[in-house]
C-alpha cells in the first residue's frame, strides 16, 4: 500500500462499483473494487485502507456483517454504506456500529463526495 489515500469499494453490481471507482479516481484518490465482503477480506492489508464504501446487500456476508467483523478485529476504517434496500433498522445498526454515512441508491455524486470528504478528514484527525 502506498502513502496515498486508498478507498475500498465493496459492491456486487460491477457497473455501480466501476462508476464509483472512476469518480474517486477522478478526485486524485485511489480506489479498488471488490465484488463481495469475502473478496475484500481475502485481499488483506486491512490497515492500509483510508475508507470503505460498502453495499448493505452483498452475496454471502452482508455489508453490516462485514462492518461487525472489522469492528471485532479492531479495524476502525471509516465506512460509508450505500444501499438500494434502506430501512430504519439497518441504518440505525450501521450508524451505531460506527458508520460515517448511509446513502440510499440512487445517490448523487455530490452526496458521495461530501461523505467521502468527511471520511478523509476523519482519517487525518486520527493520524498521530
Amino acid at each position: 500500500m502506498s502513502g496515498t489515500s486508498l478507498i475500498a469499494i465493496v459492491e456486487d453490481d460491477e457497473s455501480v462499483r466501476e462508476s464509483i471507482k472512476m469518480l474517486i479516481d477522478s478526485t486524485g484518490l485511489e480506489a479498488q473494487g471488490f465484488g463481495s465482503a469475502e473478496e475484500f477480506m481475502d485481499a488483506g492489508h486491512l490497515a492500509g485502507w483510508s475508507c470503505l464504501i460498502l453495499d448493505v446487500m452483498l452475496p454471502g456476508k452482508s455489508g453490516i456483517d462485514l462492518q461487525a467483523q472489522l469492528n471485532d478485529l479492531g479495524f476502525r476504517i471509516p465506512i460509508i454504506f450505500i444501499t438500494a434496500h434502506a430501512n430504519d433498522r439497518t441504518r440505525k445498526r450501521a450508524i451505531q456500529a460506527g458508520s460515517l454515512g448511509f446513502l440510499e441508491k440512487p445517490f448523487t455524486t455530490e452526496a458521495l463526495l461530501n461523505v467521502l470528504h468527511l471520511a478523509m478528514l476523519d482519517m487525518e484527525n486520527d493520524d498521530p
